[in-house]
C-alpha cells in the first residue's frame, strides 16, 4: 500500500520494525600520513580511497575511525580490546572532522582535537574565510587559460545521489580555476573554490566540457588511461589555526597516480 492512500475506516493495519543498532564506532590503528599536528588540530594528507564519515554498512576503515584512535591513544585510554565499539554520542560519529573529501578524492584534511577548536574551524569554513586549492588532471585542453565557473548546484532528478548545474534552482556555486599544463588532449588544473558544494569541482568541470580524467561519477571513458582513478587532489589549505592570528598554509605534492600519468607524456 502506498504511504499516500487515504483510509476509509474499517481498514486493518499490521506494521512491524526492526530495531536500529545504535550508532557506534570502532577506534582502528589505521595509518595516518600526518602533515601537522598540535594540542588542538591534526592535519592530514588522505589517500584516495579512504571514506571521512562512516555511514550504515560503512562503520570501519574510516578517517573517523582513525582519528578515533589516534585521540584516545593521545589521552593516555587503554587500547587493548582490538575492535571495541565505543557508543556515541562521542564529539561525533564525526571525531572532530571539521569538512570533507570525496572517498576518490585524495589531500589535505584538517580535524580538530577539542570542541572549542572544532567551532573555531568550522566558523571559517561557513564564513568562505578558508583557502582551498585542488589539482585536477582533465580531458581536453580549455580555451581560456583562467577562468570562473559560475553555476548553482542542484541534485540531480535522474539520479538521486549525483548532481548537476542549474540555472535557477539548487545553490549558488563559484569555482576559480587556471591551467597550470596542457599535455595535448589533458590539462593539468589548479582550482580554487570559493564554495563547498558536494561533488562541486567535478560538476563545474563538467559543465564547463573537461571532466576530471577517472571519474566515475561524471566522468567519460578514457582509451589511453581506461584505468585510471579520480585525478583530484586538495593540494593546498589556508586558514587560522585556534590560538593564532596569523594564517597558516599547508600544501602536498602530487601524488604518485598525478606523476605517473604526466610522466608518461
Amino acid at each position: 500500500m502506498k504511504i499516500s492512500r487515504v483510509l476509509k475506516g474499517g481498514e486493518y493495519l499490521e506494521l512491524s520494525w526492526t530495531e536500529v543498532e545504535a550508532p557506534y564506532l570502532v577506534p582502528q590503528n589505521i595509518p595516518l600520513d600526518i602533515i601537522y599536528e598540535d594540542k588542538r588540530v591534526i592535519v592530514l594528507n588522505k589517500v584516495q580511497g579512504m571514506v571521512v564519515h562512516p555511514g550504515a554498512g560503512n562503520r570501519q576503515g574510516t578517517l573517523a575511525n582513525a582519528l578515533l584512535y589516534r585521540k584516545l591513544e593521545r589521552e593516555g585510554k587503554s587500547l587493548d580490546t582490538a575492535g571495541e565499539k565505543i557508543d556515541l554520542p562521542f564529539p561525533g560519529l564525526r571525531p572532530g572532522i571539521v569538512h570533507r573529501l570525496d572517498k576518490d578524492t585524495s589531500g589535505i584534511i584538517i580535524a580538530a582535537w577539542d570542541d572549542e577548536a572544532h567551532a573555531f574551524l568550522s566558523d571559517q569554513f561557513k564564513a568562505r574565510k578558508v583557502r582551498k586549492g585542488y589539482a585536477a588532471l582533465v580531458q581536453g585542453c580549455p580555451m581560456e587559460t583562467q577562468g570562473c565557473i559560475n553555476k548553482r548546484i542542484i541534485r540531480s532528478p535522474r539520479d538521486r545521489k549525483l548532481f548537476t548545474v542549474s540555472d535557477t534552482g539548487g545553490r549558488p556555486s563559484l569555482t576559480f580555476y587556471q591551467v597550470v599544463r596542457s599535455y595535448g588532449n589533458y590539462s593539468l588544473l589548479l582550482l580554487r573554490p570559493r564554495t563547498g558544494r558536494t561533488h562541486q569541482i567535478r560538476v563545474h568541470l563538467k559543465y564547463l566540457g573537461y571532466p576530471i580524467l577517472g571519474d566515475p561519477l561524471y566522468g567519460r571513458g578514457d582509451p589511453r588511461f581506461p584505468d585510471a582513478t579520480l585525478m583530484l587532489h586538495a593540494k593546498s589549505l589556508s586558514l587560522v589555526l585556534p590560538g593564532r592570528r596569523r594564517r597558516e598554509k599547508f600544501r602536498t605534492a602530487l601524488p604518485l597516480r598525478f606523476r605517473e600519468i604526466t610522466g608518461s607524456f
